[in-house]
């Protein structure tokens, strides 16, 4: 087992996202899971019906519990939610500077339902000057930037823009919802950009895509993988997950499976 993951996130009770699907995917590649828990939603795979978020400071003593004693070689932030949590984990991640730090931005619950309060919007770009790597779908980096985005080339240039705006080392930008037969990722960093191309699976199971992705990035950075293959293998595990997912959910966000055959 090599490869510490502390997961700064939200719980899904539906377990095909947030913390669960983090702890699933962190723990099948290899990695080794912990976690500082932000929220507690109630959902399933048709919807969010509530969410409770924790005390900042509780958030913050999670964080600072595992970092003083286990350590981490990754810190990936998902679902915080609002400005007071975000503040709290900046605070930590300001004693514990040298770790890499991978943000999934979630906005947005594949449901539909809104995960962010409008002050956690604002106060989410002041964790940007510890992110080692940013990874919004299109819905989000057009929040992120305040653009509409309808092709690549759209979505490129937004996403370069942001990474040169607020310095962040490289920028995951998610085609996903684009239309199409393929999906394409693109990577961006200071001087090389890469595109990351597949086929479009047609199919309801993408519930905790992005929260997995992310993870699997996150524990690929911590095992030592360069950011490529770091980011090759998270979106090849995936792409199994979604082609091996189990019949379950009545919903349109249905779960994949994070302990797929073969990646």
């Amino acid at each position: 087992m090599k490869g510490r993951v502390l997961i700064v996130a939200g719980s899904d009770s539906g377990g095909g996202a947030g913390i669960q699907a983090d702890i699933k995917t962190v723990t099948a590649l290899g990695g080794f899971a912990m976690t500082a828990l932000t929220a507690v939603t109630a959902q399933n795979t048709s919807g969010v019906s509530r969410i409770e978020y924790m005390a900042p400071d509780m958030v913050a003593e999670q964080m600072t519990m595992v970092l003083d004693d286990i350590g981490a070689d990754v810190i990936k932030l998902g679902m915080l939610g609002n400005a007071g949590i975000m503040e709290a984990v900046g605070r930590v991640l300001a004693q514990h500077p040298t770790i890499p730090c991978v943000i999934d931005p979630v906005m947005v619950a594949t449901s539909g339902a809104k995960l962010m309060t409008v002050d956690g919007e604002s106060a989410l770009a002041r964790l940007y000057s510890r992110c080692f790597m940013l990874t919004p779908n299109l819905p989000e980096l057009e929040v992120l930037t305040g653009k509409t985005l309808s092709t690549e080339s759209e979505m490129f240039e937004a996403a370069r823009a942001l990474r040169v705006s607020h310095d962040i080392r490289w920028v995951l930008a998610k085609g996903g919802h684009l239309s199409g037969p393929d999906v394409t990722d693109i990577l961006i960093g200071a001087e090389t950009s890469h595109n990351y191309v597949d086929t479009r699976i047609h199919t309801l199971h993408t519930h905790g895509t992005g929260c997995t992705l992310a993870s699997a990035i996150a524990t690929g950075l911590a095992q030592d993988y360069d950011v490529n293959n770091a980011v090759a293998r998270a979106r090849a595990y995936v792409r199994q997950a979604i082609l091996q997912a189990p019949p379950y959910g009545k919903g349109t966000a249905r779960p994949m499976n994070h302990l797929p055959d073969a990646v």
